[in-house]
């Protein structure tokens, strides 16, 4: 009978941590990119935009970790209008083709894809947030 039980306990903490992976899993994946390569297009493309146009840098650890996901996800970029008011724009191919002539960095990011540079840039941003373990300015 002791065997039983045992067996029974492992086969349903075995059931129980699989369940936990199926279910957490996706919240890592939401955080996925390469926020080194985000890194890059954010320092060389987005702060050389807003130097040139706002005449001001927007460092990462001007907000919280839950800033820049809120950010991220409403795709506001300009609400005022004298921009594109959408975030995925700036990562667009269009975009970066638009600005490769300018801007060599944009010209180097052009042969990835809009969605994986958008996860690229906010894997970078939240990396660098100002309540994150690597809060980060821009150079």
């Amino acid at each position: 009978m002791r065997y039983t039980n045992r067996w029974k306990r492992t086969v349903a903490a075995l059931f129980a941590g699989l369940l936990s992976v199926a279910f957490i899993a996706p919240a890592y994946a939401a955080d996925d990119g390469n926020w080194r390569r985000g890194r890059i297009y954010y320092r060389l493309v987005c702060t050389a935009c807003h130097k040139d146009m706002a005449n001001k840098t927007i460092s990462p650890m001007s907000r919280t970790i839950a800033e820049w996901k809120a950010y991220v996800a409403t795709d506001k970029h300009d609400p005022t209008g004298k921009a594109n008011p959408s975030l995925k724009y700036y990562v667009s191919q269009s975009y970066r083709a638009d600005v490769k002539d300018t801007n060599k960095a944009a010209a180097k990011f052009i042969a990835i894809p809009e969605d994986e540079l958008l996860s690229d840039l906010r894997a970078w941003v939240v990396h660098g947030a100002k309540d994150s373990d690597t809060p980060a300015r821009c150079q």
